[in-house]
């Protein structure tokens, strides 16, 4: 079996604007284990680029960590959620979590967000997924949802793309690239 051209040591570095979206579709990614230790798998939104296996995400996923909107990723089609992230976007991944109905911390975090050109990706019924891009700056980021978290003490909110998935704690300082470079 042929090795996925993303895995190789040749690394494919893409410029803004050359790669065409074809056509959007849906990929299942490895998002943790259940409670009997299953693998979980979250269905994420994908414009479907023209160089095979690579795909942009078209929105911050909401348990799958490492990723945020406008990431470009490859995907190994011989193993079942492996991937890598080829390109980052420069966007922070932020998730919220409510115990209770979420919607009216929504109605009163996403116009603060939207303020600061940032995007409200998914909303369930407990759980918002959002993205702002990090020249923002993480105090500002941490200070916008610490508050809006100090209204609602049954929330809390984690950052998807700052840490390395396998541990939780290292930073993947992916944003050294993108800091006041806009």
């Amino acid at each position: 079996m042929q090795a996925n051209s993303c895995f190789s040591d040749n690394i494919y570095f893409f410029r803004r604007g050359e790669l065409k979206q074809e056509q959007q579709a849906l990929l299942q990614l490895p998002a943790g284990q259940d409670s009997e230790r299953q693998q979980v798998l979250e269905k994420i939104e994908v414009f479907v680029l023209e160089k095979a296996d690579y795909y942009e995400l078209k929105k911050t996923p909401m348990l799958v960590r490492g990723l945020a909107k406008g990431d470009i990723i490859c995907v190994d089609q011989n193993q079942t959620g492996k991937y890598k992230v080829v390109k980052r976007s420069g966007n922070l991944a932020v998730r919220v979590f409510r115990k209770t109905d979420i919607e009216v911390l929504e109605s009163s975090l996403t116009p603060q967000v939207e303020m600061h050109e940032g995007t409200l990706d998914i909303q369930t019924n407990r759980a918002l997924s959002y993205s702002l891009h990090v020249n923002l700056g993480f105090a500002a980021v941490e200070a916008l949802f610490d508050n809006a978290m100090a209204a609602y003490p049954d929330s809390v909110w984690y950052y998807g793309n700052v840490y390395d998935p396998a541990d939780g704690v290292s930073p993947l300082n992916w944003w050294d690239s993108f800091i006041n470079q806009v």
